[in-house]
């Protein structure tokens, strides 16, 4: 599959380059190498390659601003990064700006970055999933059982992870999205505070066509050491739900059934607390569905309880939606019994 694929390598250490890019040559890659981000500019400008590798640790230009100015300048182009175990957060940065995977160092395996490149160049190629998000690549959600990481690159970066927990929290948390965002007269904010010694509670969500906003809670330190690899997963396949047309409650109890399925036929997870939550602006309704979590929601004057004892991976497909009325227009969900932590989302309408 390297056979005459281009690919730009960005790294200040010659001796690791030449040993990745040796590699590559000798598997038919065309291979041209650069010393730091500038040089990247100007090396892409030349001539756009199959594949971008890029160190996140360089002088003159930081790799993280390396990477931002190319994503903004040539948005299409699949980009892997490398890191030491002590750049997770500019790890989970350059994953935000659309970067395919990461590498961590020291690379004991070289062919862990041969199966790296070829998912991604393979995805790159598919018109389907040029822009999935590298944890679907890693976890395979796609129905095409033969896209997606090898078995020996998903291990690898998990067991890395695992054995750094510190960097598999910097990682999490680095991929928690921005804490306040609009969608025309809806806004939604989250509060959060963590201990610094565990994995933390993790939320995503998605602005949506038809006035829907979709999201998800992960405690992942109830997976106990299974967490990182388990929150990344149902990150997978919620990315891959959001592209659907069935962001409803019928929809997120296939999603969850998905979900527990995988978790259920994975070495690499368990059962976790969780929940999910869709709001329809034009219904003024928030569904809820509780997966081992417990909330307090405010709305309309009153306080209700959200909780179920099903997490997920445990028959949470048999738990039921919550409702609550957003015709006031504001709804608070808090989250209990989540040990030293403090995790609250806002939804308001502001106009």
């Amino acid at each position: 599959m390297l056979h005459n694929k281009e690919v730009l390598i960005v790294e200040d250490d010659p001796v690791f380059s030449r040993m990745i890019a040796s590699f590559l040559e000798r598997e038919g890659a065309i291979v041209r190498e650069v010393e730091n981000g500038l040089e990247g500019l100007q090396a892409l400008r030349q001539s756009i390659p199959d594949l971008l590798i890029s160190d996140l640790s360089m002088p003159v230009m930081t790799g993280l601003e390396f990477v931002e100015e190319v994503s903004l300048e040539y948005p299409m182009l699949p980009m892997i990064v490398i890191s030491g175990t002590g750049g997770m957060t500019d790890v989970a940065q350059a994953l935000r700006f659309g970067v395919k995977d990461f590498l961590i160092k020291p690379i004991e395996d070289i062919r862990v970055v041969k199966k790296a490149i070829e998912a991604v160049i393979d995805d790159a190629n598919d018109d389907v999933h040029a822009n999935d998000d590298f944890s679907q690549q890693w976890f395979k959600v796609s129905e095409d059982a033969d896209r997606g990481a090898s078995e020996s690159e998903l291990k690898w970066h998990l067991d890395a992870l695992r054995h750094n927990p510190g960097s598999a929290r910097e990682l999490l948390m680095g991929l928690m999205p921005e804490p306040d965002s609009q969608q025309g007269a809806w806004r939604l904010s989250y509060h959060s505070l963590q201990s610094a010694d565990a994995n933390p509670i993790v939320l995503d969500y998605a602005w949506l066509l038809g006035g829907k906003m979709a999201f998800y809670v992960v405690d992942s330190a109830s997976a106990e050491e299974d967490g990182t690899a388990t929150t990344l997963m149902i990150r997978a396949f919620f990315n891959d739900f959001v592209r659907s047309s069935d962001v409803n409650e019928r929809g997120f109890l296939t999603l969850v059934k998905r979900i527990e399925d995988a978790i259920r036929a994975s070495a690499y997870t368990s059962p976790v607390r969780a929940m999910f939550g869709v709001l329809s602006t034009a219904e003024n309704q928030l569904d809820i569905l509780p997966a081992g979590l417990k909330a307090t929601v405010d709305s309309c004057g009153t306080t209700s309880l959200m909780h179920s004892e099903h997490w997920l991976g445990r028959d949470a497909f048999s738990s039921q939606f919550q409702t609550v009325d957003m015709q006031s227009g504001d709804a608070r969900v808090s989250l209990n019994e989540v040990g030293l932590n403090s995790f609250s989302v806002d939804i308001q309408k502001i106009a």
